[in-house]
Formats: structure tokens, C-alpha cells, sequence
């Protein structure tokens, strides 16, 4: 049955329905159950879609409204802002954007006066998800958050305001329903929802890909991320590192990912401004198919985020990099309580994956780094192994249901 402190909704008012008339919104009969789900960013828009799914297969019938990106929408999620409008890289970019941001959050609170959805999802993107977590409660609204804030890594003080303004919070990791122990938060590790679409891809065939003629056995993944200040700062250090290892193995060849056909062009802009005349078409592109690129390399290189996940689940080892402005780094560092940046090594408790941040991330580096796990060699086998028990890990417990069903239960 629907939580019991869900009001009674008014039927569409004014603003919903000039909010929500573009996207048809307000043709759904009023007594059909709406869920307001907000995702930020691409991986969002990835675990919100996930999550759709298995709601849909567990029975559940409500409608999705929010803001979202493609593959929500693919399931019919009605969207007022895409994603890609949220995605944000540092403090300056905030600040930046400091007046978009105030408009969508007076837009999505007034969403929840006047849609008065049965149940709010919140994927990731706390710093605008915890506060409309509160809004929400405020209205005795249910509030299911997926993708557990990283509390454990700094600002443990949100523990008990989480606590208080959050329902139901669905975990990522195995380690993280701990953190909440203490409080009266239904915290429940649901295993992580890239481990069996990977699996199911991996058990798919190959595609063809337009590698660099070279050795099968050097072929090296570069993976710079998909927002464009991340692509900025990382893909001329990989595109050097990449020289500098070519130039003493003259067989390996690199294929450049790129997310989407927007992050295509600016990559290559930026290969032809970094590389000599003609190098270019030594590192093709290849768009919106990272997990096929990643199957077929030896090794990578990787921005820190979700991509180092699903290079870690397909098995392909790596070296993580990041860099960030310099601002944003140092408060982040001081902020910041845990070892890694990277999701395998923090899953492992140990270094899996070398990681290379801020000044570490230097072309010479990550060429030497590159030469310890490209060949077969005691370093290659160790990630391989590591990576072999961070999925396990990650894989849902057969005892748990997934994220999506227990979303069935408190709105069917």
C-alpha cells in the first residue's frame, strides 16, 4: 500500500500543467499514481532507467515524471530538464550556472505542491537531492533515495539529517547500510545494477570497431570521461601518454570513447589541437559504445567516475586518473576521508587499479604505469584478480530484491 503520510493530491494545477503540457504529462488521468524521480547526470539517467525496469517487471504501474535523460525517456519518462542540463564539474561551474539552478528548484518544489506525486526518487546528485528530500518530507511525501550520498567518505553530519527527511535509501555498495546502523534508516544494499547487464554483454558477440592497424595483444582503451571540462583536463595527458608509449612499443594502437556525438566533437577538436599534423588518425573515435571498446582493449586509461565501474565488471584492467581545478581540489582534499577515488579499489579496500590525481597525472607516468599491466606480468594478473573480487562483491545477494521491486512495494 502507498506510505501512510502521502496527502491527498490536487489535480493539475496550474503550473504542473503549464510545467508538464509539452511533454503531455497532464493527459494521464488524475488517479493514476505519479512518482517524481530526479536524476543529474548520465549515470543517473543509467541507474534511473535500470531501476524503471525492474519496478515495471515487479508490477508497478505509476507514471514518471522529472528530470532525467534518454534512456528514461526511452521508458516514458516525461522530462522537464535533461540531464545533460544538470551535469555540472566543480565549484566555478556552479557558480557559473548559480541562476539555472535556482529556477529548476523552484520548479521541481512546486512540482510537489501541485502534482502531489505519491512517492518522490532520488538518484544521486546530493547537493540538489537532499535538500528536495527535506521539501518532500516536509509535505509527507515518501522519499526513496538511490545511490547512497558518500557520507562514509566526508560529511558523516548528513547521517541523521538523512535519517530523518529519507524513507527508504537503496545501496550501491555492501558496505554502506552499515554507515547507517545507528539510525532508523531502512538502508538495503540492493547489489549494483551494471553487474548483470555487463555479464549479459560480455556473453554477447563482439562488434566490429575501427581500431589502428597494430598488435591485437596492445590494443589500449582511452577513456576520458563525458563531461567536456573533464575531457579538457584529461584526454591531452592521455593522447601524450599515449605517444610516449607508442614510441617504445611501436605495435599498440588506441581507440578514443567518447559518450555521446557532443563529446565526439570535442574530442576530436582537441586531438587535432594537441597531436602534430597528422597524428590524428592514429586515435580513431568510437561513440556511444564504451563497453564494446573496453572488451576489446588490453588495458585502459580512465577518468575517475562510473566508467572505471564498468571497465572493472567487464574485467579489463586500468590506470584511474582525475584532474580537477585547483580550487576544487584542495577543498576537496580537505574534505574528503577515504584512500580512493576509484569505485573498485574502494569496494576492494586496497589498490586494485593505480590511481593517478592531480599532479600524479602526468604522461610519463601513466606510460610507465601502462607497461606494468598491458603485458602478462605479476602486476596484470593482480588487477585481473582484484577486479574478479570486487565483482563478486558488487552482485546482489539472493536474498535482497532489487531496487526497482522494493520502489513496487511502497507505490504499486
Amino acid at each position: 500500500a502507498p506510505h501512510s503520510r502521502v496527502k491527498a493530491r490536487n489535480s493539475r494545477a496550474p503550473f504542473a500543467q503549464r510545467a508538464l503540457a509539452s511533454a503531455h504529462f497532464v493527459a494521464n488521468p488524475p488517479a493514476a499514481r505519479r512518482i517524481l524521480v530526479v536524476a543529474g547526470e548520465a549515470s543517473g539517467d543509467t541507474l534511473g532507467a535500470a531501476l524503471i525496469g525492474d519496478y515495471r517487471a515487479a508490477g508497478g504501474t505509476a507514471a514518471f515524471f522529472g528530470i532525467g535523460g534518454e534512456k528514461m525517456r526511452a521508458l516514458g519518462v516525461e522530462t522537464l530538464h535533461d540531464v545533460r542540463e544538470m551535469a555540472v564539474l566543480g565549484l566555478s561551474e556552479v557558480i557559473a550556472r548559480l541562476g539555472f539552478f535556482r529556477r529548476v528548484w523552484k520548479e521541481t518544489v512546486r512540482l510537489l505542491d501541485e502534482c502531489r506525486p505519491d512517492a518522490v526518487l532520488l538518484i544521486d546528485y546530493p547537493g540538489f537531492n537532499l535538500r528536495l528530500a527535506g521539501e518532500a518530507h516536509k509535505r509527507g511525501i515518501p522519499v526513496c533515495y538511490y545511490v547512497c550520498p558518500q557520507v562514509w567518505a566526508w560529511n558523516r553530519r548528513r547521517i541523521p539529517k538523512m535519517a530523518r527527511v529519507i524513507d527508504a535509501l537503496w545501496c550501491l555498495f555492501p558496505f554502506e547500510p552499515a554507515v547507517f546502523a545507528e539510525t532508523d534508516l531502512e538502508a538495503t544494499f540492493t547489489g549494483h545494477p551494471l553487474v548483470g547487464p555487463i555479464a549479459q554483454f560480455l556473453a554477447s558477440p563482439a562488434r566490429p570497431l575501427p581500431w589502428p592497424a597494430g598488435d591485437p595483444e596492445e590494443r589500449i582503451a582511452l577513456l576520458p570521461g563525458s563531461r567536456e571540462l573533464e575531457i579538457r583536463r584529461l584526454l591531452p595527458v592521455f593522447l601524450r601518454a599515449a605517444e610516449l608509449y607508442r614510441a617504445r612499443h611501436p605495435g599498440a594502437s588506441f581507440l578514443v570513447s567518447a559518450a555521446n556525438e557532443r563529446a565526439a566533437g570535442h574530442i576530436a577538436r582537441l586531438i587535432a589541437k594537441t597531436l602534430p599534423e597528422g597524428a590524428a588518425a592514429r586515435y580513431p573515435i568510437a561513440t556511444g559504445v564504451m563497453r564494446e571498446v573496453v572488451r576489446q582493449a588490453r588495458a585502459a586509461l580512465a577518468c575517475s567516475g562510473t566508467a572505471t565501474l564498468e571497465t572493472g565488471l567487464i574485467g579489463c584492467p586500468m590506470l584511474i586518473a582525475y584532474r580537477a581545478a585547483w580550487p576544487t581540489y584542495f577543498a576537496a582534499r580537505a574534505l574528503i576521508r577515504v584512500r580512493w577515488l576509484g569505485i573498485a579499489n574502494l569496494i576492494a579496500g586496497r589498490t586494485v587499479s593505480p590511481e593517478y590525481i592531480q599532479r600524479a597525472a602526468t604522461p610519463e607516468a601513466l606510460a610507465s604505469g601502462l607497461e606494468t599491466i598491458v603485458p602478462d606480468g605479476p602486476a596484470r594478473e593482480a588487477q585481473l584478480a582484484g577486479l574478479a573480487d570486487v565483482r563478486r562483491a558488487l552482485s546482489r545477494p539472493a536474498d535482497s530484491p532489487a531496487a526497482g521491486a522494493l520502489l513496487a512495494r511502497i507505490v504499486p
